[in-house]
């Protein structure tokens, strides 16, 4: 049995950049070291950390009654910006970092917009990236149209530790039923409401009937669900948390297969809590029996109880309290406090006067009158560049790991311990690699990739360019390099050679020679800072070899020309640090500005492996294979060309040409369900409508940037040919109409060897009943697919077929599914499964009052009026003494130390 204390909450700065993997582990139950942080762009607001407490508080009972008495937070870290007014309460912190952020409070995507949301681009069951909160949001001034903050968080929480999707979808809002009925998509069916449309006429506004399409034989476009503000259904968290009665994810037994929710489409149409109930946190956590007291003792022993005997006196009182107050049955957890917080015992159960003896002799004994003796190294960082294996290097890991110190890994070369990759991983800090190919120029991207988060974004050196080649005497390299507008300030190239220092020609855009390298023959390399801010334009660069064999390497950085305007960045990772052969490895690349997604651009990567074979592999946006969602500024791609076992290092450019690469304005993919309003006595109160969704797309400049992630390690691969043991990849964007007799498919086409190359052959199926679909899919109906030739991977693909007679009598949808085979006869998974209603559905039989809205005739009806959603505190179901510690830790600098105060 965990600790379930009182929250102990943490306030933090920003660190250098780590690696983006999340510290959050499970003990005994609580979720520890989760990371909450304030972005750079926010105003400075007390307030926020205050909200934050309270909702992470409020948060934690939810998510112990939604998860079955089975999960909940433990320890917080809040991290705020180093501009933010200095303290004395704030103390320095050791690994967290922005990057390692579980939620970011930040400023809107787009203004105006403060819909919270998970960056969430990896498949069913696997962690996402991060919360997304706006500062207005966590201040309470969307509680209107969100609900309770801290509901919504479990709600998110959902998406990013257990992988799963909303239940609702704003693209298929409405769906046809068996009973040949027009539904709302959500889980569960027994949150009922009024589908209706608000419009407005000549000054009048009232909410009618939705109407059925002729073309869709679905609701029409405006048609919304408004809920009953009043229900008993208990689910689902990830529909609607909001709804007072809902404490509960669906599952198997009121999920609903056919609904065209995000999370049937993404997790093949099984329930959210189906997919819980198989990650490692739920197999590795069994319920807390929780019908006793469960008491934590919070005790500060700090220098500040020297005084007035007051360290005697708390000690006075806990005896008191364990040895008569509290009583048996019940569970009672010791916490410590000073500059930092510390278990002294987990939860016990008192029976008898052993127990009560054993925390007795836990109280504090003395006072902490002086600093930790390594906060001086809280957060420091160690660059460790090592070519070679140390026996020795495992006997420092937990001397590390107490240090504070990060430790940041530069293997070059494949020899690396393993101890000392342990040694980056649990410090927070980067792996990455680089082999002995110095025309791939990785050490120097390795480098540069340990940038700095502790400031703003727009303060972060970019890389522009980053490139190298092999020549011989008299030879060139010729290139160019962009700068657009978002960057250009404190500009930097750089050249490096192997032998003889080649001759060196820079243009800027206008076609002015740039002349003033400074030149370091010892260290055979030659640089260049452009003064203010560069010209906007492409850049012209020659180099001239001057020996045979010589190795040249041209690496351009810059920053943002403009603090309040943020520069168009580049992060690049792997699904994995480490696989196995035959399993395929992800590659992600994430093109943003700020928080907007780019799309339309040019996107490679480029994997080195250990003995120094390169493989550059295209990344798409296309909501196909590897990639979750279409056009959300994430480029996906399945990597299976493995050429030996040991460290692949990653590189990845992204390049936006003229009028291709653009802003995309749509809401996040996996955004909080919008409140129109609800159903109260019969009538619709409306929310204020949500600002309109503009999907108009901003053309970008020309652009480019590269970035470099961290490295990964194989296992297993052969030596050799490698055996044809990659499926075709799964389809998952199959779509299905009826037209007439016909029904027609569109999919993206998947490869021989899961995105790549071209399939066999298709086999498709259909069936009356969803489920039998899904769990028995060769004995479904198979449809003739002799004249249907599979296209090259990533194409689309059309088909048209007459379905056959399906087994089921009475059938009232066909739903249809999909998998591919290749040439070695490897199957791939079953697609996402389509559906078409063979049938009109009926009209909405409930009645049509025409509610009349704002600016109607009173007399007509009811006025709608703007609903104001009170805040209800999550239902307590165990009896907890809630005592909350609360560390603040020091922003700090170079020149300035922490303090502590309590």
């Amino acid at each position: 049995m965990g600790l379930f204390q009182g929250l102990v909450f943490f306030l933090l700065l920003y660190l250098l950049q780590g690696s983006n993997s999340s510290f959050v582990k499970l003990n005994d139950n609580g979720y520890e070291d989760v990371i909450i942080a304030i972005d750079p762009g926010v105003p400075e607001d007390e307030n926020i950390i205050e909200q934050l407490k309270e909702i992470v508080t409020t948060a934690s009972t939810y998510l112990f009654e939604a998860t079955q008495k089975r999960f909940f937070f433990k320890n917080i870290s809040i991290l705020i910006p180093e501009s933010w007014e200095d303290s004395l309460q704030y103390k320095r912190p050791t690994h967290e970092s922005y990057t390692h952020a579980d939620v970011r409070v930040a400023p809107p995507t787009i203004l105006g917009r403060d819909e919270p949301y998970t960056r969430q681009f990896t498949e069913c069951g696997e962690k996402a990236e991060y919360i997304h909160f706006t500062p207005d949001f966590v201040l309470g001034k969307k509680l209107n149209e969100y609900g309770p903050a801290g509901r919504l968080l479990v709600h998110e929480w959902a998406h990013l530790r257990w992988g799963v999707f909303d239940e609702y979808n704003e693209d298929q809002p409405f769906y046809s039923t068996k009973s040949k009925k027009i539904e709302a998509t959500r889980c569960s069916s027994g949150i009922s409401g009024l589908n209706r449309v608000y419009t407005c006429q000549g000054g009048s506004c009232v909410f009618r009937k939705c109407r059925i399409n002729s073309t869709t034989k679905l609701y029409e476009k405006d048609c919304q669900f408004f809920p009953d503000e009043v229900q008993t259904e208990k689910a689902s968290v990830m529909f609607m948390q909001s709804i007072d009665s809902v404490i509960e994810f669906c599952n198997k037994k009121n999920h609903i297969p056919e609904a065209p929710s995000l999370q049937n489409i993404k997790c093949g149409h099984r329930s959210t809590w189906e997919v819980i109930s198989n990650s490692e946190d739920f197999k590795n956590s069994p319920p807390m029996e929780t019908s006793e007291r469960i008491v934590c003792l919070v005790l500060d022993k700090s220098g500040s109880m020297s005084g007035s005997d007051r360290l005697n006196r708390m000690n006075q009182a806990a005896k008191y309290f364990l040895l008569q107050t509290v009583e048996n049955g019940s569970w009672v957890g010791m916490v410590h406090f000073d500059s930092t917080a510390s278990i002294k015992s987990e939860l016990i159960q008192i029976k008898g006067n052993t127990e009560r003896n054993t925390l007795l002799e836990r109280l504090p004994s003395g006072i902490n009158k002086h600093k930790n003796k390594n906060s001086q190294l809280d957060g420091s960082e160690i660059v460790l560049l090592t070519d070679g294996e140390d026996s020795t290097a495992g006997s420092c890991v937990e001397t590390v790991k107490q240090s504070g110190v990060i430790i940041h890994l530069l293997a070059l070369g494949p020899d690396a311990a393993i101890a000392v990759i342990q040694m980056s991983d649990i410090t927070g800090g980067k792996h990455l690699y680089a082999t002995d190919t110095a025309e791939n120029n990785g050490l120097i991207d390795a480098f540069g990739s340990l940038t700095s988060e502790n400031a703003n974004p727009t303060q972060k050196a970019l890389q522009l360019e980053s490139k190298g080649s092999t020549l011989n005497s008299d030879s060139w390299m010729n290139d160019t390099v962009i700068i657009d507008s978002t960057v250009g300030k404190d500009t930097f190239f750089q050249v490096t050679w192997s032998k003889q220092p080649p001759k060196i020609s820079l243009w800027n855009p206008s076609g002015t020679p740039v002349t003033n390298f400074i030149v370091d023959t010892a260290s055979k390399m030659a640089y260049l800072t452009i003064p203010g801010t560069a010209q906007v334009g492409s850049w012209t660069y020659h180099l001239q070899a001057k020996a045979n064999s010589e190795t040249l390497t041209m690496t351009v950085t810059s920053r943002a020309a403009n603090s309040s305007v943020p520069p168009i960045t580049v992060n690049a990772k792997m699904n994995k640090n480490a696989n196995s052969f035959p399993n395929p490895m992800i590659v992600y690349a994430e093109v943003l500005q700020g928080y907007i997604p780019i799309i339309g651009a040019s996107v490679t990567a480029i994997i080195e492996s250990n003995s120094g074979i390169t493989q550059v592999l295209e990344l798409l946006d296309n909501g196909a294979g590897a990639d979750a969602f279409k056009n959300d500024g994430v480029y996906s791609r399945y990597f299976t060309a493995y050429s030996d076992n040991g460290r692949y290092g990653l590189k990845v450019r992204a390049h936006g040409g003229t009028n291709s690469a653009r802003q995309s304005f749509q809401h996040p993919a996996n955004r909080a369900a919008f409140i129109p309003g609800w159903v109260v006595n019969g009538e619709i109160k409306q929310n204020p409508p949500r600002p309109e969704t503009d999907d108009a797309q901003t053309v970008l400049e020309t652009f480019s940037r590269t970035a470099t992630g961290d490295a990964f390690v194989m296992s297993g691969v052969p030596s050799g040919p490698l055996p044809d043991l990659f499926p075709p990849s799964q389809i998952t964007d199959l779509h299905a109409t009826l037209d007439g007799d016909n029904i027609n498919l569109t999919w993206t086409a998947p490869g021989d060897d899961f995105d790549v190359g071209t399939v066999r052959e298709y086999i498709i199926r259909i069936s009356g009943n969803i489920t039998d679909l899904r769990d028995n899919f060769d004995d479904a109906l198979q449809v003739n697919t002799s004249d249907l030739a599979p296209k090259k991977a990533n194409s689309e693909e059309t088909f048209a077929f007459k379905p056959g007679k399906i087994s089921e009598e009475n059938a009232t949808h066909i739903f249809i599914a999909i998998r591919s085979v290749d040439k070695s006869n490897l199957t791939s998974k079953s697609s996402n499964i389509a559906q078409v209603a063979l049938f009109v559905p009926q009209e909405d039989p409930s009645p049509d009052p025409n509610y009349p809205g704002p600016g109607s005739n009173p007399s007509a009806g009811v006025n709608i009026t703007t609903l104001v959603l009170s805040v209800v505190g999550a239902v307590v179901v165990v009896t907890i003494i809630v005592s909350a510690t609360i560390c603040f830790l020091n922003k700090s600098n170079s020149s300035r130390r922490p303090r502590t105060a309590f």
